[in-house]
């Protein structure tokens, strides 16, 4: 190791840059350029960036699917379709001990398959459902650990904006991926779900029952829910559809959702056209910034492979001596700790850059082409990402809450309520590293 300083000096100035408070892209960037200089490696090495961002990341057409999933995900929020089935889901379900918890949960489960946008999830179902739930007497905590919960399924459940980076740096389908974390996806929050009814049997007064009111008989009701699903299932059936049917590539099924969305909020009651400016610009900025990232990503990496980093990962994976299970638990926990301090794009960019290429010559014994493999891989990191963004104390999730609850919600009921939703996160990742098959089979199925 004595002679790998310069990697590891690169590694500890980017944890520090985290820090710091500025944008990570430029904080990478900045950087790769001076250790260029301490490591006396020619000048003419940083015009290669040029190279790689430019054929990487600007010209590739894959990721104009970003901007249009943004879009869509920003516009479908603007429309109150949401809210609308919220409402008539939680009048068909309010009667029951955690009804409304539940509803919450169905809905982040329909819109994570809706927009991809975690922080839109999360804020459409705080300013919907937390004031209700508090208002209907539910504990502060039940309320906020469902809502930080549900509304960050959305990173794992397609079309997930996380899952499309991760095709491009993987080199494998956005299909596969997204029909990979499809089923892990579902069963999450479905177990959000089982864990709402089991506390409201042993709690019930901390999600107390809503009252019905009398003259609307449940017909009506469930027809009501199911006027209200039409038009986001339609969507999501467009769009992932499209794409597991082979008839659209995720860029053109991205622009389907985009136009779908568009359609929706146009003949949505709630929508006005004023809205659409701060979508673009929202659209714009979301966009920019994972582009920043990814061009500073793309200049360290390329900078701490050239000094010998990739040398360093593999020492402080301990390839030659743990095995290929041993090499993914480090790799899982360095993804669940590093997923504090760093925002996905960054953990994508860097880390899965370096160790991507290690995991797909690794022998798990379970007959994987490298394929399979990195796909695998691939949903294992988004799912344990996904538990990172509500992990105390640094889940974006939970800050993204925080910023609309009443002043009495504070940040420590936060951090008991999602404790326990954390936890089960961790149980679709632990049976998906033992059985890939929860991963593979509908990517194979489909083929």
């Amino acid at each position: 190791m004595t002679g790998q300083w310069l990697p590891i000096a690169m590694l500890v100035m980017l944890v520090a840059g985290a820090f710091s408070g500025y944008p990570m892209g430029f904080v990478m960037a900045g950087i790769a350029v001076a250790f260029c200089l301490v490591a006396d490696v020619p000048i003419a090495f940083l015009f290669t960036f040029v190279t790689r961002i430019y054929a990487g990341i600007l010209a590739d057409w894959l990721l104009l699917s970003i901007p249009l999933f943004v879009y869509m995900g920003l516009m479908l929020d603007k429309s109150g379709i949401a809210g609308r089935l919220l409402t008539s889901l939680a009048r068909l379900m309010g009667p029951l001990p955690g009804g409304y918890a539940i509803a919450v949960a169905v809905i982040g489960i329909i819109m994570a398959a809706s927009t991809g946008i975690v922080g839109a999830s999360i804020v459409m179902l705080g300013l919907l459902g937390l004031p209700a739930m508090l208002e209907r007497g539910y504990d502060p905590q039940i309320a906020t650990g469902i809502i930080a919960a549900s509304g960050t399924l959305g990173i794992l459940i397609p079309p997930s904006i996380m899952l499309v980076v991760f095709g491009e740096v993987l080199q494998v389908s956005v299909g596969d991926l997204f029909l990979g974390a499809l089923i892990p996806g579902i069963l999450l929050g479905l177990l959000f779900i089982v864990w709402i009814l089991i506390g409201s049997v042993f709690w019930p007064q901390r999600m107390p029952a809503i009252e019905r009111r009398e003259g609307i008989p449940i017909g009506a009701l469930l027809l009501e829910a199911a006027a209200n699903l039409v038009a986001p299932l339609g969507l999501i059936l467009a769009v992932l559809g499209s794409i597991a049917a082979g008839i659209a590539t995720p860029t053109e099924a991205a622009a389907i959702g985009a136009l779908g969305a568009t359609l929706l909020a146009a003949f949505s009651r709630e929508f006005r056209w004023t809205s659409l400016p701060p979508i673009l610009h929202s659209t714009l900025r979301t966009t920019a910034m994972i582009a920043m990232v990814m061009i500073g990503a793309t200049c360290f990496t390329g900078l701490f492979l050239r000094i010998g980093g990739d040398d360093l990962v593999r020492n402080m994976l301990f390839v030659d001596t743990v095995g290929p299970w041993g090499v993914l638990v480090i790799i899982m926990l360095a993804v669940f700790i590093l997923g504090f301090v760093l925002e996905w794009v960054e953990i994508t960019f860097i880390l899965i850059v370096l160790v991507a290429p290690i995991v797909a010559d690794l022998n798990f014994g379970m007959g994987m082409t490298r394929e399979e493999t990195l796909i695998w891989f691939g949903i294992l990191v988004a799912i344990n990402l996904q538990t990172s963004f509500i992990s105390p104390p640094f889940g974006a999730s939970l800050y993204y809450l925080k910023g609309i609850c009443p002043p009495h919600v504070t940040i420590g009921t936060i951090y008991r309520g999602v404790t326990p939703f954390m936890m089960i996160q961790l149980i679709p990742l632990l049976i998906a590293m033992a059985w890939p098959p929860l991963i593979l089979w509908l990517p194979k199925l489909v083929r």
